[in-house]
């Protein structure tokens, strides 16, 4: 089996390194400056050991192939650049494993490639890129997820990268509900982006404030209410899971959104907090918390390109 991962940055680096480095046949898609880079190798330090290996690059998707997987993990507002970029990959055998965020993504890619090309993906990395080029994983956890969005059985390239990720280190794989996963993860990480980006702290900030526990818990139910409209509650144990991660108190859990907002740089608002709101109104529910940190996050997107 043969791999392409988008990029070789923070989530699509360790993964990608972890598969290079328990003998998968992985190559990255990466620019030129990261290609040049990487000749000194691959480094990733990390809570489950560090690594320098030599990788396989290509600077165009046309290179190295046929591949029977492609991973993407860009950010969402890359999604467009990134479905060109890996078109010349995709062959008649090829399967899409994305790992993004949120559920649009899923429609913009089907569009491109058809809707059996693309299965459901996620991933749960603490991981980030330091000012060198290295993958820093400073978590206890690192896990993705993939599988069919029908519940059908899984495709053998599946099962391949299935045993492959085991073999890796990474924790997850298959999954048999993957679309439920999604709207589990999205949940929570709207929740999550949504406080901390409009109250500018870390959930255990947030719940120093008088109000913060309850506004938190409310942002959670308007998230779970758009969820359970589209046919994917998360359930009272999914919901428990949830409310937990957010009301640690004196948690440090920052949402990836928040640090990217505190640099000035591109955010994911959209695709995480707006396609939220915009399923919301569909299906006729009323998302006030959600609705004021989306006007916050578009207000600091106007400045931000103002500023040029």
């Amino acid at each position: 089996m043969k791999i392409l991962i988008l990029g070789a940055g923070a989530i699509g680096g360790y993964v990608g390194g972890r598969l290079h480095q328990s003998g998968a046949d992985v190559t990255f898609l990466v620019r030129p400056a990261r290609q040049q880079a990487l000749r000194d190798g691959l480094v990733i330090k990390s809570t489950k050991g560090d690594i320098t290996q030599t990788v396989k690059t290509v600077l165009e998707a046309s290179e190295g192939g046929p591949y029977d997987i492609v991973l993407l993990t860009p950010k969402a507002y890359d999604l467009d650049s990134a479905v060109e970029a890996i078109a010349p990959a995709v062959g008649a055998s090829t399967t899409v494993v994305p790992l993004l965020n949120g559920m649009r993504h899923l429609d913009v890619l089907e569009a491109r490639f058809g809707k059996d090309k693309v299965v459901g993906g996620l991933a749960r990395v603490g991981v980030a890129l330091s000012a060198e080029g290295a993958i820093l994983h400073t978590s206890p956890f690192a896990a993705i997820s993939f599988g069919e969005r029908d519940g059908r059985e899984p495709r053998a390239s599946l099962k391949e990268l299935d045993a492959a990720v085991k073999k890796s280190g990474v924790d997850g794989g298959l999954h048999a509900n993957i679309v439920q996963d999604l709207w589990d993860k999205w949940v929570m990480l709207c929740s999550l982006a949504a406080t901390n980006c409009l109250m500018r702290g870390s959930s255990g900030d947030i719940l120093e404030a008088d109000e913060g526990r309850a506004i938190v818990l409310e942002t959670v139910d308007e998230c779970r209410k758009v969820a359970g409209a589209a046919g994917h509650d998360p359930g009272e144990k999914g919901m428990q899971t949830i409310r937990g991660f957010l009301t640690v108190k004196g948690s440090r859990f920052t949402a990836s959104m928040l640090h990217d907002l505190e640099k000035g740089a591109m955010v994911e608002a959209d695709h995480i907090v707006g396609d939220m709101i915009a399923r919301a109104k569909k299906a006729g529910i009323s998302t006030p918390n959600l609705r004021i940190s989306s006007a916050h996050l578009q207000v600091y997107l106007a400045r931000r390109s103002r500023a040029g």
